[in-house]
């Protein structure tokens, strides 16, 4: 059994915003949307494993010692649409005015991760708009110590594709056998991915069907394994992709791939 700790795919919405007058407007509506629900599901649908999925919001937030604990507590990690920023910052640096004069750092979570992986923790990372480098570098991952157990490289610039008729995945050349049950050309389309590049020492599973550019990568960093998914597991890259009936087996023969059973 793996316990895992799913960080991200959550959103806010605020609205629909009605203009009654040409001088007044207003929102009128909030809801939380759980874009991971699927993949919640999915791992829960062979009750072998524990899974908490959170905002990413949660996690900017996070108190000293609390992101420790969680790296100690729990098996996997999944990173999915989440900016470098909520790693790198903390909000209570923008209320500096009620810590006086005395210096002000916070426990770097990039290197708390970086150093969980080498201990033995392991790690999902998976792709969106703030993933990898994401949409216009927000991602911003390769920009940090994170690359250094990332079984990918990132690019330097913008690495979105997108197609409305989408992309398949299609098997690499591997000695691996974690997806062999799985029919990958009967796969829906996927409206979307991150190009990133192979990197040497880690094995890729996947490639997008006519390109080199992985889907699926695998490394392992110190005592701890990391898997790459470049595209999202929720909608909207991932709105086919949810719905397929090979979906949950996909994302349990990862779960396995990094647990080794």
């Amino acid at each position: 059994m793996a316990k895992i700790y799913y960080i991200g795919d959550w959103a806010v919405q605020i609205g629909p915003v009605y203009a009654e007058t040409s001088f007044n407007h207003a929102a009128k509506g909030l809801d939380f949307i759980n874009y991971g629900k699927w993949l919640v599901e999915a791992v829960n649908s062979s009750d072998k494993h524990e899974i908490v999925s959170v905002p990413t919001w949660d996690f900017y937030n996070m108190q000293p010692g609390e992101y420790e604990k969680i790296l100690e507590e729990y098996d996997i990690i999944i990173f999915s649409d989440v900016e470098a920023k909520n790693f790198q910052l903390h909000p209570q640096f923008f209320n500096r005015h009620l810590f006086g004069t005395k210096v002000l750092t916070f426990p770097d979570r990039v290197r708390l991760t970086v150093e969980a992986v080498q201990n033995g923790t392991n790690v999902m990372f998976l792709g969106g708009w703030l993933s990898f480098n994401g949409e216009m570098g927000k991602g911003g991952w390769g920009r940090t110590q994170m690359k250094e157990i990332l079984p990918v490289e990132c690019l330097e610039v913008e690495d979105l594709r997108e197609s409305t008729e989408g992309f398949r995945m299609t098997p690499a050349d591997t000695d691996s056998k974690i997806f062999d049950d799985i029919d990958f050309s009967q796969g829906p389309p996927i409206l979307g991915y991150n190009i990133v590049k192979a990197k040497p020492g880690c094995e890729v599973l996947l490639n997008w069907e006519g390109t080199d550019h992985p889907a699926v990568a695998y490394g392992q960093f110190g005592k701890g394994r990391v898997l790459a998914y470049t595209s999202d597991p929720a909608p909207h890259w991932g709105c086919n992709f949810v719905y397929w009936d090979q979906y949950k087996n996909f994302w349990l023969k990862a779960i396995d791939a990094l647990t080794n059973h």
